[in-house]
């Protein structure tokens, strides 16, 4: 009886170290996968570090600027309705450094946050090649244009915050005052940390029918649940907008909030069609 329980402890522990492997296995190809992504990241930053001059200029204070695309927007609209109100031709804003370092770490910081924007299609590519191997034929179909749909909806978010969102924001926020004896006189570092913010969280934001998904394939969600708490969503997303939005305006919190409306659609479709899916798959194998 020893013997066999020895002999028996002995099949376990291989087991354990076999399973021990595996997992290390898993983590040593994730570190690779993640290694790629943050070389792709490095090359981003350091191109965007060499160029900065012009997209400091061009890109990072273009919402500063009368000139940018979307107030010359407005001022076309507001020409074409007959509104002059619309037009934003002067931005009241004055940029200072305080810190004797300031203006060299914002070169290497913003480089660095432009860098993994650029880099983050890359990420997912990655990601999604770890996650492949594990999934089967079926699911790899289904799921098989998560890096294109992930990476278009993260581009259409960001353009949607850095071109609308932003601007408006800041041609409010560069002009609110409390008292007209108090001057406003804004730190870089508070310039481009809300530029940042404004357009990297409008790009996760849009990521909601990726998160849909996952959550739907996982049995988590459904589309009956959305369906049925609709009402409390479109509380919520007016909410977000406010947020988003510091903007006493309700034409641009409803410019925001459409968005947001159509992609909690999108996710019920994309939440009932997993659902469909899923029922399909079911009867395929006789359950």
């Amino acid at each position: 009886m020893s013997d066999n329980k020895l002999i028996k402890a002995i099949k376990d522990k291989g087991k354990t170290m076999e399973a021990e492997m595996s997992f290390f296995d898993h983590i040593e190809a994730l570190r690779w996968h993640l290694i790629r992504a943050s070389i792709a990241i490095v090359v981003f930053t350091s191109v965007v570090f060499y160029y900065y001059d012009w997209i400091f200029d061009t890109v990072i204070m273009g919402p500063s600027k009368p000139t940018f695309w979307t107030y010359r927007m407005l001022c076309a609209l507001g020409d074409a309705l007959h509104r002059p109100g619309f037009c934003i031709d002067k931005i009241n804003i004055q940029l200072i450094n305080t810190e004797m370092a300031g203006q060299f770490t914002l070169q290497i910081n913003s480089s660095l946050l432009i860098g993994i924007t650029l880099g983050f299609p890359y990420l997912l590519f990655e990601l999604w090649r770890f996650i492949r191997p594990a999934l089967h034929e079926k699911e790899r179909k289904a799921a098989s244009g998560f890096v294109f749909y992930a990476t278009g909806l993260f581009i259409t978010g960001v353009m949607f915050g850095y071109y609308v969102i932003t601007p408006e924001s800041i041609n409010f926020l560069s002009g609110y005052t409390v008292s007209a004896s108090i001057k406003n006189l804004f730190d870089i570092d508070s310039y481009i940390s809300s530029v940042a913010t404004l357009t990297l969280a409008t790009g996760v934001v849009f990521e909601l029918p990726i998160l849909v998904y996952v959550l739907s394939s996982l049995g988590i969600l459904t589309a009956k649940f959305m369906r049925d708490t609709r009402r409390y969503a479109i509380v919520a997303i007016m909410i977000v907008a406010a947020v988003v939005t510091p903007t006493p305006d309700m034409m641009t919190m409803t410019v925001v909030s459409i968005p947001l409306f159509v992609l909690y659609e999108v996710g019920i479709l994309v939440s009932a069609v997993v659902e469909k899916r899923k029922l399909k798959r079911a009867e395929e194998d006789g359950f």
